[in-house]
């Protein structure tokens, strides 16, 4: 009974002991950090830049990803097109059937839409030209604004919304109406502060009255609604007729649960639209709003992996750098060891000294690290429009590489300080 209350006072007391013993290995390491204070500092910068360049180039990646997400969704969440597949080509010398490859003339695209049953909404447009120079109010834009024929749901399926005005009705379609939705770059070229509601502007040699504007987007991306003009789709076929005019089917279904239904019935449809027999393929796309923004994403992906191998290789490099630093204070400590070994402390005590020390080093470089490269890559962030980005799991990601990093260059040094013979340590010059 005495020797269970004996082991049990000991245990508590060593418990106790513990923690005062790692308060004052800390104080000790951090007093070695501050007394070599040039060292520290070099040790911390090298650490330092490699998370930093870790950190800033993952934060513009995922800024990156975050531009790329919002311009995608101009094109409208949930919103499919069927497409003409472009031209003809050849395979060993032998040319590809013409049929496989023709335009979607506007018949087709209007008989889509009229024997189309599924609960969506659907638009059809053009592209009349993506340089075109539009003119108003005695000023003209530069010459990169894309000019489209629409129908009236372009802005369910496109992804746009109106700003003043209204949109292109179902009316301006039917008869073909000289009217025109313009976006905010326009505006600002043309109107500066003025109201451009029913005043006219001049593309190609026509005049259009502008009937509504278009909410300023910021796309940072070519064909954005900031930079667009559009005109009923019945009038930029007959303003802006050209052989082979090729016109674009947009759908967008009601129920988002439908739209692998909605894709199904579509191109069961428009294989009757264009008589293709079931022996042959579809000589048409059918185009998800989602799958071009995964390509990137994936292809972003990849860019990814490289820039964490890059980073690695530069937290390795920092490692290297910090272990050579250690080993030398080792060397040049060697008195000092011994002196704190002849009054009794212990190898452990030695060991976790060197190992706190390489930790705060680490760790003051590593949140350095993170600060910076948070502000660099947010930085890249302003410059491609996207909004304030704090990364956590890259955060997470190099506080936990510095604290691997300090443990693993630390540990070889503080193994080599705990096993230095004392009498011998004491004679060292």
């Amino acid at each position: 009974m005495k020797n269970a209350y004996f082991y049990r006072l000991k245990f508590i007391i060593y418990m106790k002991l513990i923690p005062s013993l790692v308060r004052e290995n800390f104080k000790v390491s951090l007093t070695a950090v501050a007394t070599n204070r040039l060292r520290s500092i070099l040790t911390i910068l090298i650490i330092t830049f490699g998370i930093m360049a870790l950190v800033g180039i993952l934060t513009a990646i995922d800024a990156l990803k975050l531009s790329i997400t919002e311009n995608f969704s101009l094109m409208g969440a949930n919103t499919f097109s069927i497409q003409s597949r472009g031209m003809n080509y050849q395979i060993m010398g032998k040319r590809v059937r013409k049929r496989n490859f023709e335009h979607i003339s506007f018949q087709q695209a209007m008989d889509f839409r009229a024997r189309y049953t599924f609960p969506a909404a659907i638009t059809i447009r053009t592209s009349v030209t993506g340089i075109a120079t539009v003119k108003g109010n005695g000023e003209q834009t530069n010459p990169n604004i894309y000019v489209q024929g629409v129908t009236e749901n372009m802005t369910l399926t496109g992804g746009a919304e109106i700003d003043r005005g209204r949109m292109i009705s179902a009316q301006d379609v039917e008869s073909g109406s000289f009217v025109t939705v313009i976006g905010q770059d326009i505006v600002n070229a043309l109107f500066k502060k003025a109201d451009p509601i029913d005043r006219y502007v001049s593309v190609g040699g026509s005049r259009y009255r502008v009937i509504g504007t278009f909410k300023y987007k910021g796309s940072s991306m070519g064909g954005g609604p900031d930079r667009t003009m559009v005109i009923p789709v019945t009038n930029a076929r007959s303003v802006f007729s050209r052989a082979n005019q090729n016109f674009v089917i947009e759908v967008n279904p009601q129920h988002a649960a439908s739209f692998d239904e909605a894709i199904g019935e579509a191109e069961a449809l428009f294989r009757q639209v264009r008589r293709l027999s079931p022996a042959h393929e579809n000589d048409f796309n059918i185009e998800r709003s989602d799958a071009l923004i995964n390509m990137m994403l994936g292809m972003i992906g990849y860019a990814t992996i490289a820039a964490i191998v890059i980073g690695l290789i530069t937290i390795l490099g920092a490692a290297v750098g910090l272990m050579n630093i250690m080993l030398v204070s080792v060397s040049e400590r060697t008195r000092e060891i011994g002196t704190r070994k002849a009054i009794g402390a212990k190898a452990s005590t030695i060991k976790q000294q060197f190992l706190f020390e390489s930790i705060v080093i680490g760790q003051i470089g590593g949140l350095l690290g993170v600060f910076l490269g948070i502000i660099i890559g947010n930085v890249i962030s302003m410059l491609i429009g996207t909004s304030f980005i704090i990364p956590w799991l890259w955060i997470l990601l190099g506080v936990t590489l510095c604290f691997l990093v300090s443990i693993a260059s630390g540990y070889i040094p503080a193994v080599r300080a705990a096993r230095l013979d004392p009498i011998e340590a004491l004679r060292y010059e």
